[in-house]
């Protein structure tokens, strides 16, 4: 897991993601309504309207609203633009647990600790429709992605399907009758309902805490304090239990899909958060925190980007690195994608695999070191236990069949890092932290002894860029000495100028990402 932004408050009960800017809503147990920027880790604004805890919130999709819902019974919508709450919609009777715009309609969704779950239409500012039928506190409530479909989770220990298809056509098409003259119930005077239950879902033990439908198939998963994860699937006439995934133990707090893969993202107030595979329902990662139960998950609808909420603030974080390990010589990108090691021109943007890499790594490559004089690379990968990183050499097929390219066989050693210095020689940075000089038969010739250094950079032929803590050295390798020194710290990624008088030096540096440019006078020297 890799974490982006942390934020310590009060307790975190809802989360949203902005759709298009880097965004994020968090609604705290103390009544506050922040606005983060996830990205430039700052606080854009807050809003502090709630008598007491805030537990629901969501972005409005296109407008530049949103809604929340708290233990006041009051759902308030805000225009973030200008920065205060436009109105408040009463009507629920005790704490309300969710609120969600639809995608498409004017239409508030709610689910409340009064056994009911509403819709409310926000331009006109009324509630359309009361869902009642729950008989306990309702949980959750979230429309689907596509359909006039909603789903809700209740401590009743069901979780119920409604069809809302009747609410559209009434509200939503010419001449439909209006609500004052209808009544909210949502029963017409010939019987016919605007919402009505589809499917109960039982099978839980305990109370259910969260529902969700997928994004593109036919599922849902529910979270409870059986401590257990159930997927269900449902058609037009039935819905039935698929599987469970066990391995909380304590209750399940929230449970989502990831948007885009085979995976069920869930957490609990047994402090942790875990990953599973759908098709194999079995659990792939676990994130743990010491002393906070989690509450709410969230996940970016178009981004690898997840948030969860715990007793004393939240995260925003990926699942994994997306940054391909790549190279570039001349008008050629070298990256590594699906286990291959693929070329793209710059000039014609052919984009070819050059050739298939050996497996063996659970980890992706996480680094790379292209060698144009022999045609090598060196691909490193990094271990969630550092000291378990490995480093492969490998000779690029000159004539490859990008078809079925060949997988000539590498030369693997464990390493943190491995840089090319001269045409024949490339440095490792081994599990001690000390430097080795190898040949292209991967044989130590010389080691090297260096300051103390947690990364090793290219820095040209006989050269190397060295980080620690406090910044970057350039280290001669033949002569075995610094040659210049900038105060820079945690620079992950080091790009050189074409001449190699001048580098780029990119850091995230607490709460800032950091670009410095440096000039570095110094001669090439030949191992």
């Amino acid at each position: 897991m890799l974490t982006k932004f942390e934020t310590k408050s009060a307790r975190v009960k809802g989360l949203s993601f902005h759709p298009k800017r880097p965004w994020i809503l968090a609604s705290l147990h103390n009544g506050v309504i922040q606005l983060w920027d996830y990205r430039m880790c700052t606080l854009i604004d807050k809003f502090d309207e709630h008598d007491g805890p805030v537990r629901g919130i969501d972005f409005h999709k296109q407008q530049p609203l949103f809604v929340s819902g708290g233990d006041d019974y009051k759902i308030k919508v805000w225009n973030y633009k200008l920065r205060r709450c436009l109105f408040t919609l009463l009507g629920h009777l005790d704490y309300i647990r969710t609120t969600f715009f639809h995608h498409e309609y004017p239409w508030i969704l709610s689910a409340s600790d009064d056994q009911t779950i509403r819709i409310w239409n926000w331009q006109s500012r009324t509630c359309v429709c009361v869902l009642t039928g729950h008989n306990h506190y309702v949980m959750c409530a979230q429309f689907h992605p596509s359909e006039d479909l909603v789903v809700s989770a209740s401590l009743d220990q069901t979780v119920r399907v409604w069809d809302i298809s009747g609410l559209r056509k009434k509200n939503l098409s010419p001449g439909a009758v209006d609500t004052e003259v209808r009544g909210i119930s949502g029963v017409d005077l010939f019987g016919a309902s605007d919402a009505v239950v589809k499917h109960v879902l039982e099978g839980h033990d305990r109370g259910v805490n969260w529902a969700a439908f997928h994004p593109s198939m036919p599922l849902i998963v529910s979270g409870a304090d059986d401590r257990q994860v159930k997927i269900w699937r449902m058609n037009e006439s039935k819905a039935w239990e698929l599987d469970t995934c066990r391995g909380h133990y304590n209750n399940v707090s929230c449970a989502v899909f990831h948007p885009r893969q085979e995976l069920i993202l869930s957490n609990s107030e047994d402090k942790s958060i875990r990953v599973w595979d759908m098709s194999k329902r079995t659990g792939v990662q676990t994130f743990r925190r010491d002393h906070d139960r989690f509450w709410v998950l969230g996940a970016h609808p178009n981004l690898n980007l997840f948030a969860a909420g715990h007793d004393s603030g939240m995260l925003v974080f990926k699942l994994e690195r997306e940054r391909p390990a790549y190279a570039v010589y001349g008008n050629m990108l070298y990256y590594v994608k699906d286990r291959f090691l693929r070329q793209l021109d710059f000039n014609s943007s052919k984009d070819t695999a050059v050739m298939q890499l050996r497996s063996g790594s659970k980890f992706p490559v996480f680094s790379m070191s292209y060698n144009p004089a022999e045609n090598a690379v060196l691909l490193c990968t990094r271990a969630t236990n550092l000291e378990n990183s490995t480093y492969d050499l490998y000779s690029i097929p000159r004539e490859s069949d990008s078809q079925n390219p060949d997988a000539p066989e590498g030369k693997r050693s464990s390493g943190l890092t491995a840089v090319w210095v001269a045409r024949n020689r490339f440095a490792v940075l081994d599990r001690m932290h000390s430097l080795l000089i190898k040949n292209l038969k991967n044989e130590i010739v010389k080691k090297v002894q260096v300051p103390s250094c947690e990364e090793i950079f290219y820095a040209g032929t006989g050269s190397l860029l060295l980080r620690d803590a406090e910044g970057v050295t350039l280290f001669d390798v033949q002569q075995k000495r610094s040659l210049a020194t900038v105060k820079i710290a945690k620079v992950k990624y080091v790009v050189w100028s074409s001449d190699a008088n001048h580098v780029a030096l990119l850091a995230k540096h607490g709460s800032e990402n950091s670009l410095i440019g440096c000039d570095f006078a110094f001669t090439n020297t030949h191992l």
